[in-house]
């Protein structure tokens, strides 16, 4: 059915395809970059201009933490709790890769002599108040670098003062 000629200009036909192809691309690669012109780079032929709103960009502001953390709900931060404790537990003395977290809301930062913490906790705070628990749980590793909690963050304020508030309510 198909002999050597066959098989040769049907191979020959695929090849001069793919050259006309290839040539094309190059083509229209050289007159898009060069404009046709030869010049390279230079300015953009029409420019629409856009009339200013007038409206100036929306300023977000702040809440202070005070105020999240008086207004959080510990049942909220419960549920928060979950992916805490895979590496925290809430009983006093009781550590996994974390130290227990029993009453740490106003506790000093190494509070229990059979845990080993990382300086870089101690450099950053003396007292786990709500608002250094707040700074920490955004992003361990910009509140105290070098520490050895690999956790990457709270980016929602409301949920770190929920965890927070939760946290308050376990007494050590």
């Amino acid at each position: 059915m198909f002999d050597t000629m066959t098989t040769t200009k049907a191979i020959g036909a695929l090849c001069g395809t793919l050259l006309i192809f290839m040539l094309g691309g190059w083509l229209a690669e050289e007159l898009y970059h060069s404009g046709g012109h030869g010049h390279g780079d230079h300015a953009q032929a029409y420019v629409i201009e856009v009339a200013d709103t007038g409206a100036e960009a929306e300023v977000v502001e702040e809440v202070p933490f005070a105020e999240v953390y008086a207004a959080a709900s510990a049942a909220d931060g419960e549920g928060l709790w979950r992916g805490c404790r895979s590496c925290h537990a809430l009983e006093p003395g009781q550590h996994g890769t974390g130290p227990a977290l029993a009453g740490v809301v106003g506790r000093p930062v190494q509070f229990y002599d059979d845990y080993g913490y990382s300086g870089a906790l101690a450099e950053a705070t003396d007292v786990w108040t709500p608002e250094a628990l707040n700074a920490f749980l955004e992003r361990p590793s910009a509140y105290a670098p070098g520490t050895a909690m690999s956790f990457n963050g709270m980016r929602d304020v409301e949920d770190r003062a929920n965890l927070i508030a939760y946290l308050a309510t376990i007494d050590g």
